[in-house]
């Protein structure tokens, strides 16, 4: 039973952040209201089908779904009820340009005994490696996920304490790159490793050794499917704040924060100025700041850091199936310095690139037609900054199709029958996602996680933040993470 208050929170967005936020308020006496610029609330985990065809716009990659879960519990609900999900095995499947692939498996010393019998690295190297990943996990998570890093107070804990007495373990003056470099003899180990760096939009040579915790998450903590594909997650948690009393108002874009005397008092959109007691923005921080609060002071050091890479996304209807992929397939290019080189300084996309390619009716056979397949196609490309986009798309989608037919040897131009694209301008027009950079700020430096945004605003009373802008940073566990650490400072 909610304890209600005589209290009103106002939040901007429905993404995944925004949703966890509003159930958070709701489960705290407040009377919430989500106002969505979007006729769809999730953000960027939402869907669309074309042609007998299910796609997922967004994130494809679910782990740590107890984050997800506590959402219910805390309304007293049984998150089964509203979300089921399974483990998969193998997590993801690699294929490199000599035909070697490899299956990531799931448990450590699953991981590590399956790849020293395919690489020239040491089941006990692997192991070590592995276990490290695990250290500094443990060391930075009461730090770096689970708190305000601007807060005081956070740091006089003991778990915090050990965190930062232990600092020069956690890899922070190492890159991504050189630490797999120091542990691994195998280069195609080494690539394998360097590419968790994508997963908020970084590059291995110049991001922190520290982001090689993600593949204990993920390898270790394992990674789940969620029954009906990874919009059901949007749809559960929508759901549930309906139910609890959250008002979801879609196509409603806030058009302006209001700000008086250094508090901010209320919302305007289409339905006028209503007052609020507090607000929570899971817009980007960017526009949040630019577009919703023109006239505040801004932190110009926070919004002119680097921007993290975007993506080109074919959505691809495949009329034939391929039994030698799996759920999550990547297809690595063969010069990842160079890769990494040219959408990071250079801002434009690489001739070779890295393809991931998500297939969920490999595991939901309704996603596509009988004999097909839908082809979630990904490839990592700078930010908008201006360039041709149109001529770029263009390029991409040839620089995939060769290197897809090549790889799978067939003629992959011949079986789409259906396409969608997404690229940057596209995801900043329907994320809102400020120059359509997905991650928000690059981690390319070692102390990204400190120049993030707080959850909170100094300057302006009464507003807070969550969201992949903010801290903690991108992603499904962390964007809810950012919804618990924003709704606990209130």
């Amino acid at each position: 039973m909610i304890k209600e208050l005589n209290k009103s929170c106002a939040v901007v967005g429905s993404g995944v952040a925004g949703l966890g936020a509003a159930i958070r308020m709701r489960n705290k006496g407040y009377k919430v209201t989500i106002f969505e610029s979007n006729g769809f609330a999730g953000g960027k985990i939402s869907s669309e089908t074309k042609n007998g065809y299910r796609f997922d716009y967004g994130p494809s990659v679910f782990t740590l779904p107890m984050i997800v879960d506590e959402l219910f519990t805390l309304s007293g609900k049984d998150p089964r009820a509203y979300l089921n999900y399974e483990h998969i095995n193998p997590v993801f499947r690699y294929f490199f340009e000599d035909g070697t692939v490899f299956d990531s498996q799931h448990g450590r010393k699953a991981y590590a005994k399956y790849m020293a019998e395919r690489t020239i690295d040491s089941e006990e190297a692997i192991l070590k490696y592995l276990e490290k990943t695990e250290m500094v996990y443990n060391l930075t998570g009461e730090l770096f996920l689970m708190n305000s890093l601007h807060k005081a107070k956070n740091y006089f804990t003991k778990a915090v304490a050990k965190g930062l007495i232990n600092f020069g373990k956690i890899g922070a003056f190492d890159t991504m790159n050189s630490a797999n470099e120091k542990a691994f003899k195998d280069k195609k180990m080494i690539q394998l490793f360097n590419r968790y760096a994508t997963y908020n939009g970084s590059s291995p040579y110049v991001a922190p050794a520290t982001l090689n915790v993600i593949p204990y998450v993920e390898i270790d903590l394992g990674a789940y499917y969620p029954e009906g594909g990874m919009h059901s997650i949007t749809k559960s948690l929508v759901k549930l704040a309906e139910e609890i009393g959250v008002d979801i108002k879609l196509s409603t874009p806030v058009k302006e924060i209001l700000v008086d005397k250094k508090k901010a008092t209320g919302i305007r959109s289409k339905l006028g100025h209503q007052l609020y007691d507090v607000i929570i923005s899971n817009a980007d921080v960017y526009n949040t700041y630019e577009k919703l609060m023109p006239k505040v002071k801004k932190p110009k050091k926070t919004l002119s850091q680097p921007k993290s890479s975007s993506g080109i996304i074919f959505y691809w209807g495949i009329k034939k199936e391929f039994k030698e992929m799996d759920l999550h397939n990547i297809f690595f290019g063969d010069n990842y310095p160079e890769e990494f080189d040219t959408i990071i300084n250079k801002l434009t996309v690489y001739k070779d690139p890295t393809v991931y390619v998500n297939v969920t009716s490999k595991l939901t056979k309704t996603d596509a037609p009988d004999g097909c397949e839908n082809w979630f196609t990904f490839v990592n490309v700078p930010y908008n900054n201006g360039q041709d986009w149109d001529k770029l798309v263009n390029n991409t989608r040839e620089y995939v199709i060769t290197k897809l037919s090549r790889m799978l040897k067939t003629d992959i131009r011949q079986l789409i029958e259906c396409e969608m694209v997404m690229d940057p301008r596209t995801i900043e027009e329907r994320t809102s996602s400020a120059f359509g950079a997905i991650y928000g700020n690059a981690s390319n430096s070692m102390f990204a996680a400190f120049l993030r945004h707080p959850n909170f605003s100094s300057d302006i009373k009464n507003l807070y933040f969550c969201g992949g802008s903010v801290h903690p940073g991108p992603g499904i566990p962390l964007c809810l993470l950012s919804a618990k650490i924003a709704t606990d400072l209130i």
